[in-house]
């Protein structure tokens, strides 16, 4: 068993959710998440432990429940370092980068293919900042 089987979210649910992480776990002035609860759960929890298909892929490391960014440079997706988010098999897309304030978020249903779709969208997003 898979902890991301089954899980169930809307659009509006990161709505929510992305601001509030990006905040340092406060949302509408409300504290949520304690802040050093936020920088555990974004900080790399694994260090060198790979296996064999490593899924984030060079530059990443895993924190609790998202991928974070450890390098520039080895990952080919644009980015800061610091940035974390997930991808996953049925369609979801979301990162938050603290360094550009930015949060992001695709929604889709399909299976499979979205290395592709997450290296696109985040190039486009990128591409559009004015920074």
């Amino acid at each position: 068993m898979s902890g991301n089987y089954g899980l169930v979210s809307t659009a509006e649910d990161y709505t929510h959710f992305m601001p509030m992480l990006i905040n340092g776990g406060t949302r509408d002035g409300v504290r949520i998440l304690g802040l050093k609860t936020v920088r555990y759960m974004t900080s790399d929890q694994i260090g060198s432990v790979r296996g064999p298909i490593y899924a984030p892929g060079p530059g990443y490391g895993f924190g609790l429940g998202v991928t974070v960014r450890l390098t520039d440079g080895q990952t080919p997706y644009p980015g800061s370092v610091g940035d974390y988010g997930w991808a996953d098999a049925a369609g979801r897309i979301f990162w938050v980068d603290p360094k550009e304030d930015l949060t992001t978020v695709l929604i889709a249903q399909r299976f499979g293919g979205w290395v592709h779709y997450n290296r696109v969208i985040r190039t486009l997003v990128y591409q559009s900042l004015d920074r």
